[in-house]
């Protein structure tokens, strides 16, 4: 709908290049969104993943460009402090019992206040404009096959998943889809798959940077949806008391979330750093932070904890970015953008909390 509304202002919308565009300038914000649902799926919330994906671009470019470390070192440790920063906050929300929002709200201020001192008078930092890391928005599998090939795979994983679920869950006596719609639904992926592919190597090709966040989605999703993890975060966000009581270590699994949230910011700030090779503006966190949360929850990832798949935030990133796109073709004011964008973003948290309401009524939730 997003998308057929900017076109019928503007013919440019749906081009190759500008929905290429769309596929690449998601990522950052959209990695951000992979850790949120995470937390998000534990009934808490990290405000400090702006400022974190901010302060991890700034390690990298200190290490990289001030000491000599090599590219691919310096993006590991600045992951890695990303990683460092959301066990730090999980365990001092853990232990201490100070609900998530109050712990990362002090992070938000706080690592800003790092990012802003390690930056200097200067206020930016540049790095290799041709190195590791600003090839991530800029390079493209040009080989027609490998877009092709994505939506093949994509396709058939998708498939023999249904399928096997399917025979499981016959097997154990409970309900199951039918085959007929197993496949309906892949014939649907695969339309949309193999149409997006198509779109894509009118332009350039496959962007590295939608693969790469591609598979961030699918090992995360399997991890939370697919893993006995995954069904102890659930757990935890649904009923916090009846977890700890059935054996689930609550400290480590809440410490691990945020360690993910937190490697996940800092993933993505690189990919914001990118194309222009040079640290995230300190300025930008806040409204990359609203951003990141609005396209988990506009993709279906509950603010009430224990539902959400990385596909969610996928999905809700494709929507946030989208707007955006659509108003720079418009050249409506960036005020504007705003404002359609906390439009949606409340329209999806008011549906969520009268469809909780209604399960609760039924006895469902």
């Amino acid at each position: 709908m997003v998308w057929l509304v900017f076109q019928a202002f503007n013919s440019h919308f749906l081009s190759p290049r500008n929905l290429s565009s769309i596929s690449v300038d998601m990522v950052g914000t959209g990695m951000l969104a992979l850790g949120l649902v995470f937390v998000l799926a534990l009934g808490e919330i990290d405000l400090s993943v702006g400022s974190v994906a901010g302060l991890a671009t700034v390690v990298f470019a200190r290490l990289n460009v001030d000491t000599g470390v090599p590219e691919g070192l310096a993006a590991l440790l600045a992951v890695l402090t990303g990683a460092a920063i959301g066990a730090l906050q999980g365990f001092l929300h853990a232990r201490s019992g100070v609900p998530a929002y109050v712990i990362t709200l002090a992070g938000l201020l706080g690592w800003y206040g790092l990012t802003l001192y390690l930056l200097g008078a200067s206020g930016t930092l540049d790095f290799d404009d041709t190195g590791l890391v600003a090839s991530l928005a800029t390079s493209y599998l040009g080989n027609p096959a490998a877009a092709y090939g994505l939506a093949a795979v994509a396709t058939g994983a998708f498939l023999l998943t249904c399928l096997r679920s399917r025979r499981r869950r016959r097997a154990a006596g409970m309900p199951s889809l039918a085959v007929s719609t197993i496949v309906l639904r892949a014939g649907t992926l695969a339309a949309v798959a193999f149409a997006a592919a198509g779109v894509l190597n009118a332009f350039l090709g496959l962007p590295v940077a939608l693969l790469v966040f591609l598979a961030a989605a699918v090992v995360l999703n399997y991890l939370l949806r697919r893993m006995p993890y995954g069904r102890k975060v659930f757990a935890l966000g649904s009923a916090g008391e009846a977890a700890r009581r059935a054996g689930i270590d609550v400290t480590r699994v809440r410490v691990s979330v945020f360690v993910i949230s937190g490697a996940m910011a800092a993933v993505g700030g690189l990919f914001l750093a990118s194309p222009t090779a040079s640290t995230i503006q300190p300025s930008s966190s806040p409204t990359l932070l609203l951003s990141a949360l609005a396209a988990a929850v506009l993709g279906g990832a509950s603010l009430f904890g224990a539902r959400g798949t990385t596909w969610s935030a996928f999905l809700g990133i494709l929507v946030i970015q989208s707007i955006a796109s659509g108003v720079a073709l418009l050249g409506i004011q960036a005020a504007l953008h705003f404002v359609i964008t906390a439009g949606v973003l409340l329209a999806a948290v008011l549906i969520d909390s009268t469809s909780r309401r209604a399960q609760r009524a039924h006895g469902l939730a």
